[in-house]
């Protein structure tokens, strides 16, 4: 079972509380491995296999990550913008800030790490194998590699909710709304556009027309129940886990993986730096995913084929 006792960003789930049977024997792993014929060996035989992606995934695609040194907007970092209070003092700022996030995103592509994802993907399921992405990610960019089973547990920057209604849809205009073009240049010497919230986008929805906020789980809000009941099932069943680009720092999501490893499970960590979690894990393979990762899940020659 996946330990639900943190959760996303400082609110407890309560009521999708766990505990996790610890199996008899189990510990904390040696040092991990960089072996990679060995962690391909494991890969071939794997018939569920789960992919936990973070930021430094899209990094090389020149996705902002708005963490750590320089990670400001304007004079903001993200946390200071990305909550319900922030959206309540100032939903103008806070749409300007998405909307600036949205724009870049549509003019990057997937690395060859999200691509070789995707290409395993296909390829296992042909063999009667599944390959489950649970992303942190918000900017979309393993759907357009054709990854098709992803469990986006922080939302969608292309996605929207009406704070009246609550519908929930598909947003992929430019710029959502006529009042936000040109909007939300990221230059710290910017001024607020104080855009009127008639003019912020709107729902369309059965004539509803309410304000609509970035369908996207914000600092303060609880994640979504029933992904996170899928992602449970994901790593429950899994007997082989990547994680790959994520600092392990981010709850609840920081305790998946190792959750896994402590049932006995081969976890494979690909990243740029040691994470708090890797001395728990199997495998750690360390430079840019872009490079790791496509020889990592390229074609075994013990698959079928």
């Amino acid at each position: 079972m996946i330990v639900r006792r943190l959760p996303y960003r400082g609110l407890i789930n309560s009521h999708l509380r766990v505990h996790l049977k610890r199996p008899q024997g189990s510990r904390d792993m040696a040092r991990p491995s960089s072996d990679l014929a060995a962690f391909r060996e494991i890969f071939s035989q794997a018939k569920n296999i789960a992919i936990i992606t973070g930021a430094g995934v899209s990094a090389e695609s020149g996705v902002p990550t708005f963490r750590g040194a320089g990670g400001y907007w304007r004079k903001w970092q993200a946390q200071e913008l990305a909550s319900p209070e922030a959206f309540s003092r100032n939903p103008s700022r806070v749409w300007e800030f998405y909307h600036y996030r949205r724009e870049v995103m549509l003019t990057k592509t997937p690395n060859p790490a999200h691509l070789a994802i995707a290409e395993c993907q296909e390829r296992l399921s042909r063999q009667g194998r599944t390959v489950t992405v649970v992303s942190q990610n918000v900017d979309e960019l393993h759907r357009r590699a054709g990854s098709n089973d992803i469990l986006e547990i922080h939302g969608s920057l292309f996605k929207t909710r009406c704070i009246s209604c609550g519908h929930e849809a598909a947003n992929y205009k430019s710029p959502i709304c006529a009042a936000l073009e040109g909007k939300g240049a990221p230059d710290p010497d910017t001024n607020d556009a104080q855009i009127s919230v008639q003019d912020l986008p709107r729902c369309e929805h059965e004539g509803c027309h309410g304000l609509l906020r970035p369908a996207v789980v914000w600092f303060g809000e609880n994640l979504d129940s029933d992904i996170l009941t899928r992602a449970e099932k994901v790593l429950d069943s899994c007997d082989l886990c990547l994680v790959v680009g994520t600092s392990s720092v981010v709850y609840p999501a920081a305790m998946f993986a190792p959750q896994v490893a402590a049932r006995g499970v081969p976890v494979a960590e690909f990243n740029m730096e040691n994470t708090p979690a890797t001395m728990k894990f199997k495998f750690h393979f360390h430079g840019p995913c872009g490079s790791t990762l496509p020889p990592a899940l390229a074609r075994h020659e013990a698959e079928q084929t």
